[in-house]
């Protein structure tokens, strides 16, 4: 039995250096967002600058040790099997937990996991312990559980929810009407106030206040303690004059200087915050098993109120996880995913929007623009100019190909982000609260925006469904933390070696199957087939780019109808659903055209403006043709998952017959766009005729044998709606043929 602990050491060990990868993967992007966003420094500086700040906070960061070990249950009240236990289980849910997230590409926080993870996997083996004792009551739970530390921590993850909003939101604000979005004019004569007051607050929060919370402290304390003003004052006046000096002889930005610093000091904050979350435990279980180890009493007897006592910090053990927390940030592309999610939701633009709106969503937003009305009434119309004046967008235009560009958000808000997330970070640090930085440095990113008007009428309800879904995802990372990780501890008492080494092969099965899930989404290479937005700013160039969609659609029309039509005879419910799947992507690329239109015509030229009309008609064609394939896609596969009778024999064969003359028309139509062939068009529309002629034909045919012989209303009804959709999708193609076919005699 003493091996199974050293193995389930060296286990902990290795889930520690796993837990370090999929936690970094996670968390380190939060504060990367903000220079990445604002393009302020080209990506390999930030990277670099970052990786020294995650490097000198994980060397400097074992004084939230104390969590793992203490903060949530009383040590004194488990034995050593029980505890190890207890971390076994924490540290595999924690693992899966994060990369499930981070396979979504969802922000969530590792605070919070690990705190629910702690808190389940204690409260499962108190109850255990309290089961099989005759005297103890289900009321004794909480003289395992360190009740008060634990509220302390839970609320304060929730409390830094609201307070990270609204002071990043204030700041924001305040900012913006000092410097609006014009800034490079009163950059020149602020920029220096600003760049001390910034560079005070990180460089004092961050280096200062935390330092409370590392092993160091105690050798500056007499420095320090009680000189905090003279320190402050002597930054600022520091920072001031090296910012004037920056700006003036080098003539550079000293926000470049502003988000450097803060990238670099909040990536030290989250090191020396956050480092807990995943090598606490570990840490905890190594101290646990030496003080075991020296006792030579046995484990279920050994008490653990060693853990109470103050650890010395491990160097080494600090100076490796420094080390395979700045390899990760480097070559993790999972990170990469999660800074879409944010970057996506601070946007000052329009972009294509992650998260769809939802009831609450809508609500929100609704009840937000009311309010922002009464208030407005309330301002005088003068006061209100100045401030519109002050939220003035810049106009930039860039040619399109070179949209991408374009900053997320300006210097300003980058700077902002910065220092209000680090300020609040290193507050929690030196109190020895281990904040979650996830939630901090989100929040104040979206707290930010809202203060630039960022969610703006056009987008306000798809990035606050984002924020929701986000938040929600929080919740949820809480509840099945806490499931988990005390269902983990049920199994593990039950069986202690078999269990740990099922879940450690299942957990190791899990993560590759994610990486590989992960790895194939982000490889993927753009479908040959998939719709393209019309980039042109000419006629010429609007009909070209156009062919080209209509080509695709027709083969992948072609596609879709004869695998309904094939599916429909197989009664193959999980193909037809496979194939309404695919009809859902064309309609939403063909909505993505159409949602396009405003910049399209922005982008065109004066003499080109004609060619607008013939591109919003060819969208209205392309939507009828996705709109009847969904319907036609939708009763067969609904028809199909409700048992329903097969279609007989006989209109199996005609719906064959219709698809076989329809794959020619549509293979013709593809060719004929492939090759700009268009004046074959005129042979497409003379057989228009003859392809609603053989649809009538089969519905005469099948209302006499509805009269005579049917005995089927499901399949009448299914019948009748597949020839009369196809008969639209005809004239939906037929309609599109013909305002090409014009447009090129044109």
């Amino acid at each position: 039995m003493d091996n199974l602990y050293l193995l389930m050491i060296v286990a902990l060990a290795v889930l520690a250096i796993a837990d370090l990868v999929v936690g970094v993967s996670n968390d380190a992007i939060n504060f990367l967002n903000s220079a990445i966003g604002s393009k302020a420094i080209p990506f390999k500086a930030i990277m670099v600058i970052a990786s020294l700040g995650i490097f000198i906070g994980a060397i400097s960061s074992s004084g939230l040790m104390e969590v793992a070990r203490k903060g949530i249950f009383v040590p004194g009240e488990f034995y050593f099997n029980e505890i190890m236990i207890i971390f076994m289980a924490v540290m595999i849910t924690d693992i899966l937990l994060l990369d499930f997230f981070n396979t979504l590409g969802l922000p969530t926080s590792t605070t919070v996991s690990i705190v629910f993870e702690l808190l389940g996997a204690a409260v499962v083996m108190s109850l255990i312990k309290i089961s099989n004792s005759e005297t103890a009551v289900f009321g004794d739970l909480f003289n395992y559980i360190n009740t008060e530390k634990a509220i302390e921590i839970i609320s304060g993850i929730l409390l830094s929810v609201v307070i990270a909003f609204s002071v990043g939101a204030f700041v924001q604000y305040v900012s913006r009407l000092i410097f609006t979005f014009h800034y490079e004019r009163k950059i020149k004569n602020f920029g220096a106030l600003f760049g001390g007051i910034a560079l005070t607050a990180i460089t004092y929060f961050i280096f200062m206040k935390g330092l409370k919370g590392t092993p160091y402290y105690d050798d500056m304390k007499g420095y320090i303690e009680g000189n905090e003003w003279f320190i402050i004052a002597g930054s600022f006046i520091l920072w001031t004059l090296l910012s004037l000096l920056y700006m003036r002889v080098l003539k550079k930005n000293i926000l470049i200087i502003v988000i450097a610093v803060g990238t670099f000091g909040l990536a030290l904050a989250f090191s020396g915050n956050d480092l807990v979350n995943f090598i606490g435990v570990p840490m905890a279980a190594y101290h646990s098993y030496e003080a075991w180890a020296a006792s030579g009493v046995e484990a279920t007897a050994f008490s653990m109120e060693v853990l109470d006592k103050k650890v010395p910090a491990e160097p080494l053990l600090l100076f490796i996880a420094g080390g395979v927390m700045v390899v990760t940030l480097w070559f993790s592309k999972k990170a990469r995913t999660v800074a879409d999610t944010e970057i996506g939701l601070a946007t000052q633009d329009e972009t294509k929007e992650k998260f769809k709106p939802n009831m609450l969503s809508r609500a929100v937003v609704k009840g937000s623009t009311k309010l922002a009305s009464m208030l407005g009434a309330a301002i005088p119309n003068s006061t209100q100019e100045k401030i519109n004046a002050s939220f003035e967008k810049p106009v930039v235009t860039l040619p399109k190909h070179k949209n991408y560009e374009l900053p997320a958000f300006d210097q300003i808000r980058a700077s902002v982000n910065l220092m209000v997330a680090g300020v609040l970070i290193s507050i929690a640090t030196s109190m020895k609260l281990p904040l979650s930085t996830t939630y901090v440095t989100f929040m104040v990113a979206m707290g930010t925006s809202l203060a630039d008007r960022a969610w703006g009428r056009e987008s306000a309800v798809y990035r606050v469904a984002g924020v929701l879904n986000v938040i929600g995802g929080w919740f949820f990372t809480a509840f099945s933390a806490f499931v988990a990780a005390g269902t983990l501890a049920y199994l593990i008492y039950l069986a202690p070696a078999p269990m740990i080494a099922v879940l450690l092969f299942l957990a190791i099965l899990l993560l590759i199957r994610n990486y590989l899930s992960h790895k194939n989404k982000s490889s993927a290479i753009t479908s040959p087939d998939e719709l393209k937005k019309a980039e042109s700013n000419t006629v010429q160039g609007i009909i070209e780019e156009s062919a080209d969609n209509i080509a695709k659609t027709a083969s992948r029309t072609n596609k879709i109808y004869s695998s309904i039509i094939a599916n429909l005879a197989k009664e193959d419910a999980t193909k037809l659903k496979k194939n309404r799947l695919r009809v859902d992507k064309l309609a939403e690329e063909v909505d993505e055209l159409r949602n396009n239109i405003f910049y399209f015509i922005k982008n065109l030229d004066e003499t080109s403006v004609r060619g607008s009309n013939f591109y919003i008609m060819v969208l209205g064609y392309l939507t009828d043709v996705a709109q009847s394939l969904e319907y036609i896609a939708k009763v067969s596969h609904k028809h199909v998952r409700n048992n329903h009778k097969t279609l007989r024999f006989n209109q199996i064969k005609d719906l064959q017959k219709i698809d076989s003359s329809f794959e020619h028309l549509l293979k013709d139509i593809e060719t004929i766009f492939k090759n700009r062939e268009f004046e074959k068009l005129e042979d497409i529309l003379i057989r228009k005729e003859r392809a609603f002629s053989d649809i009538n034909a089969m519905i005469e045919t099948q209302i006499t044998r509805t009269r005579t012989e049917e005995s089927s209303p499901k399949n009448t009804t299914l019948y009748f709606s597949l020839l009369l959709e196809t008969k639209d999708l005809v004239t939906a193609l037929m309609n599109l043929m013909e305002e090409y076919y014009k447009s090129y005699k044109g």
